[in-house]
């Protein structure tokens, strides 16, 4: 069996539609995860050419090799030892047939026993996302881009710029809103709930499918940000009951362990649903994905892989396996 006999359905599709789709798809991971292929694949081919077999100096190496790709420590240490026992059970050998095992334990490390899905929870009237995260971690750029996305699929969708605190965040939401063609709710107050109230009141009135809420990314100030992220999510509960359906978490993938303490602060303050990544194609780090996993068992459910409109895209396990270890399959 060959290293990628596993992503077969990635290539098979019911017609010239979505075969397309599938084949842009991939290329953007791909494309996306270019940086860390280059110097986890590269590291790893060297290694397989260094010990034909396998042995515990191997694994020693290997492990190196998976702890600079972000993956996390506890993580790596895991993974190894679940790597050894397969290789004795199995009685593996040769380190290149130990490829697939690795392949497999990858996707056993983001999935495990827990059914995580990258599917967004859509209501079916209005939908309310409301996004998290420290400033500069990418927060504006996703929403304006999931603007876009969803906007292209049909929905009717509107933009809260409730990050109060910060002019330019206020400013750089409404531009966004330009450039996609959606209404973006606004205005001079740092009451952010009164903002959220106003946009989701309209957004109600005017049927709108789905609203993208911007807010604050004060972390240092962790009790000042709760206490706010409550204020807005009892606003938004009162007008949209149920709301919000999902509470997203910006992570700058280029940060790496960074990112895991923020995951880990934010999980402590407020419920989140999903993560968002940015910036994934901007690292050779992007083990940050499985570590992520591991350490808040929390879903990614968007990945940032370049400047374009389109460049975010749903998180899919198997794309994201094959763009890291495509160059070994080929």
């Amino acid at each position: 069996m060959g290293l990628f006999d596993k992503f077969k359905n990635l290539f098979t599709s019911k017609g010239k539609e979505e075969e397309k789709e599938v084949k842009e798809e991939l290329e953007v991971y791909d494309e996306g995860l270019k940086k860390t292929r280059n110097t986890f694949v590269n590291k790893i081919s060297i290694l397989n050419s260094k010990y034909k077999k396998v042995s515990d100096e191997y694994f020693e190496e290997l492990e190196e090799i998976l702890i600079m790709a972000d993956i996390g420590v506890n993580t790596v240490m895991e993974f190894i030892d679940k790597l050894k026992k397969r290789v004795k059970h199995e009685n593996i050998t040769d380190s290149k047939d130990l490829m697939e095992v690795i392949v497999d334990e990858m996707f056993i490390i983001y999935v495990g026993n827990d059914i995580l899905t990258s599917k967004i929870n859509y209501s079916d009237d209005l939908t309310v996302i409301l996004f998290v995260g420290v400033n500069g971690a990418g927060k504006t750029t996703t929403i304006g881009k999931l603007a876009y996305k969803l906007k292209s699929e049909g929905k009717k969708v509107m933009m809260i710029a409730g990050d109060t605190f910060r002019a330019g965040a206020v400013e750089q939401i409404e531009e966004w809103g330009k450039r996609v063609g959606c209404t973006c709710i606004s205005k001079e107050t740092t009451d952010a709930a009164s903002v959220i109230y106003d946009g989701l009141t309209k957004a109600k009135e005017e049927k709108y499918d789905v609203v993208l809420v911007d807010t604050a990314g004060r972390l240092q100030n962790k009790d000042g940000l709760m206490r706010e992220l409550e204020k807005i999510n009892k606003v938004i509960g009162n007008i949209v009951p149920g709301a919000p359906h999902e509470t997203l978490l910006v992570i700058d993938a280029t940060t790496g362990q960074n990112g895991i303490s923020q995951a880990k602060s934010f999980k402590e303050i407020t419920n989140i649903t999903g993560i968002v990544l940015s910036k994934l194609d901007g690292t050779a780090k992007g083990g940050i994905v499985l570590a992520i996993k591991e350490a808040v068992n929390i879903p990614v459910k968007f990945v940032g892989m370049g400047e374009k409109l389109t460049d975010l895209r749903v998180f899919d396990i198997e794309k994201y396996i094959y763009g890291l270890f495509k160059d070994l399959g080929e």
